[in-house]
This record gives structure tokens, sequence and C-alpha cells, in this order.
């Protein structure tokens, strides 16, 4: 194996550790909900209401992120982008360590920021160190990999997540976050060479005005409201209570309507990632967050999708008697095996749609993404300060990923659980439609195509 797939490798096992631990939170939020149960609380003569402290849980995590995103790029850009890694890689080691301690609102959502500050360091010098040592030509390839890698960790993350909870609680499952980020520290001190590119002044300043980067941030900024609304409500809708809007579904149900999106996902983006190499990449991206948006004003009908089906309310797992007499001792009788095994517990007919439309909103993104990194890559390889171009990438997610969980919120208990899905689509098309009229307008008509 050579040294570069050796370091492409120990990045890759980078961005596996980083979705695991992102995902894990995720797939346990609903179980956070309803364990530290938020009620509305009075500070300063603000009232604040039980919805807005159920947005923080997540936008005291992407506020966070978004203070975190200028200091980290600079410093991958002015200094040594390995030593950056390795050292938020060691502060998400001891975050994680925290998180068994939570045990009330205001504590979740410190713990929570400081998560934030180590998966944006995390993922901003990951994706830079893949995009610097990648050739152009095969960068969203390699892009695609590495999302890839971090979306087999959300597999893995949500399924052992939902399963580790009802067994045991929140403790074990955390022990086995830390020792995953610490073999990730321990594959890039290892096996990645030091980043010798050293960057001086303020690569934000010319990049900020790339015209490239701007005609793409214009449909960034509203795609964030969209994924952010969307994949973070999916989880909830599937496991919240009936009363509040949801379906009430177990740990494991809730974790399988996550696990659609990020397997699809997975999947297909070293292919659409190779896709973009080849074809061009205005035009996945703009096909993917078209049909994003529309696939998400769909989720609020999945209830009814599966009434009109007649879908099943349980999903077994059924157990011939002939295989348990293969594979069981001989004393042990067979009458004692069921021969049906309830996979999730109870669930509404629509748990079937609600993971189907799950996997399309992975596979529709899976042509977006690997294509807008491989774009901002471009850009920051050409003009210096590739750490910054990501950077501003994440500067123009953030509006989007701080205040739509507090819009989802406040949706969900003031207007409908079904609100969140039907905005959150909105922002998506709104976002195509301003790109394609701004690529047409400032790139010329041949511009989708050849980008």
């Amino acid at each position: 194996m050579n040294e570069d797939r050796l370091q492409f490798w120990s990045l890759y096992a980078t961005r596996f550790a980083e979705g695991f631990g992102f995902i894990t939170l995720v797939t346990l939020l609903p179980s956070y909900i309803n364990t530290l149960d938020p009620t509305g609380t009075t500070i300063l003569g603000m009232t604040i209401s039980a919805g807005l402290i159920v947005g923080f849980y997540t936008s005291g995590f992407t506020l966070a992120q978004t203070v975190a995103i200028v200091p980290l790029a600079w410093a991958g850009d002015r200094f040594d982008k390995r030593t950056v890694l390795l050292a938020v890689l060691a502060i998400g080691i001891g975050v994680y360590a925290l998180f068994p301690l939570v045990d009330s609102s205001a504590s979740l959502i410190a713990v929570r920021a400081l998560q934030g500050v180590a998966v944006t360091g995390a993922g901003l010098m990951t994706l830079s160190l893949v995009g610097e040592i990648a050739a152009g030509s095969t960068r969203a390839n390699h892009i695609g990999k590495a999302n890839a890698a971090s979306y087999a960790a959300s597999i893995i993350g949500s399924i052992s997540a939902g399963s580790l909870f009802e067994l045991f609680g929140f403790g074990p499952i955390f022990a086995v976050i830390v020792c995953l980020m610490f073999v990730a520290w321990l594959g890039v001190f290892r096996y990645l060479k030091p980043d010798e590119t050293r960057i001086h002044g303020f690569p934000f300043s010319d990049l900020a005005l790339n015209r490239r980067l701007l005609t793409l941030s214009s449909f960034r900024f509203q795609y964030a409201f969209s994924v952010t609304l969307v994949r973070t409500w999916i989880p909830i809708f599937a496991g919240v209570a009936a009363a509040e809007g949801g379906l009430a579904y177990g740990g494991l149900a809730v974790a399988l309507t996550v696990v659609a999106e990020k397997f699809t996902n997975m999947c297909c983006q070293p292919f659409t990632g190779r896709l973009s190499d080849s074809y061009g990449r205005a035009m996945f991206v703009f096909a993917g967050g078209a049909a994003y948006g529309f696939v998400a004003l769909l989720v609020p009908f999945a209830p009814t999708i599966g009434a009109a089906l007649a879908l099943p309310t349980e999903i077994v797992l059924v157990v011939p008697s002939a295989l348990a007499g293969i594979v069981l001792p001989a004393w042990i009788p067979l009458e004692v095996i069921p021969t049906q095994v309830s996979m999730f517990g109870e669930v509404s007919p629509a748990f079937l749609p609600l993971v189907a439309l799950s996997g399309l909103l992975g596979i529709a993104d899976s042509f977006r993404e690997p294509a807008s990194m491989a774009l901002f890559a471009d850009e920051g390889t050409d003009d210096g300060g590739v750490a910054s171009s990501f950077g501003i990438r994440e500067l123009v997610w953030r509006p989007g990923s701080v205040i739509a969980p507090l819009l989802g919120g406040w949706l969900m208990y003031e207007v409908s659980m079904a609100s969140v899905f039907y905005v959150g689509g909105l922002f998506a098309l709104t976002g195509v439609g301003t790109f394609l009229v701004i690529l047409v307008w400032s790139h010329g008509r041949r511009a989708l195509v050849e980008w």
C-alpha cells in the first residue's frame, strides 16, 4: 500500500469516527427530549418556551461550530493541518467522555457546543487534506469516498446507538465513541504526512469575492435551512410522542429512519463523485438540490401513503424451524424457539414509507454533496487557502444550521410537525431556483453543464 493511500485511509478513518459521534447524538436526540423533559423557563424576565429549548439542543452545537470556523480554517492554512487535526481529535475524545454526565438541558446544550468545535475542526481539516492530496481529476471521487466513510459510521452509529441505549442507557455508547476517536488520532499521528503548505495573510478576504463561490453560496445559504430541518426532524418525527405530532417509534425504528438516508448516500457518493469529475459539477448540485426539496415535501404524507397501501404495523423476522434445528444444540427443544421475532415493535403504516423517503433523500443529496465540496476545493486549491475555502463553505451553512432548529422547534410546537418539512422542502427549491438564475445570468447559458 503506497503512502498516499495510507494517508487517505487515515483521513477516511477520521471521517468515520467523526460521523459516528455526530450521528449518535442525532439518533439519541428524541431520547434526550423524553428523558430531560424540557419545559418553558424564564431568564431575566424573558420566557423561553419548551420548543426553543429543544431547538437549542441543536443550535448550541451549530452556534459553536460557527464561532470555531474562522480560527480553525485560518490555523489550517497558516500552520500544519495535521497538527490542527490531532488537536481537535483530542478535544473530541474529552467531549464524548463528558456526555454520560449530562443531567439537564443546560448541560446538554453546553456539551453539545463543545462537540460542535470538535466536529467542525475534524471536518474542515480532513476535507481540506483530502482535497489537497487528491489530484483535480479525482478530487470529487476521493471526497465522495471520505463522505462514504462518514455515512458508513452514521449507519453503524445509528443502529448501535438505538440498540445500546435500550439495553444499557447512555454510558456504553459514548465509551465506544471515545475509543473510535482515539484510534483515529493514532492513525493520523502514524500515517499522515505533515502539511507543508503555508498561506500567509487572511485568505478569507480574497476567496470571499470569488465569483464561483458566491454563485454556489447563493444556493448553499438556503439549502442549509432545508437539510438542517429535514435531517434533524425525521428522527424527531419518528421518535417523539404522538401528542407532540410524532409517531412514537422505539429507538431501533428511529435509527432505521436515519440509517436509510445514510446508507443510500454512502453507496452513491463515490459513484456520483466520479461522474461529477467527468461531466462537471454544477449540474449535479442543481439536480440533487431540487430532488431533495421535492422528496422533503412528501415526508409528512408518510402516514397517508402507508394507510393507502395498507402497509403492516409490525415488521417481523421469520425463523424457519428447520434452520433453528441446524444451528441450535440438540438439547434445546425447538418449541421454545419463537418462529417470529418482532424487529421494531409496534409501528404504524407510516413506517415503511418514511424509511423509503429517507432513502430517497440520501440518493438526492449524494448527487449534490461531492460536487459541491469539489467546487470549493477546486477554488481553494487554485487561489490558495483550501482550508479557508472550506471555511467559507461552512460559514455560508451556519445561519441555516443555527436558525433552522429554532424555527423547527417553534413550527413543531406552534404550527404542526408537517409544517417543518414543508418549510424545509421550500428552502431547497428556492435555493436551486436562485442558483440557476445567478448561474445563467453571471456565467452564461451553458454554465450549468460546463462547470
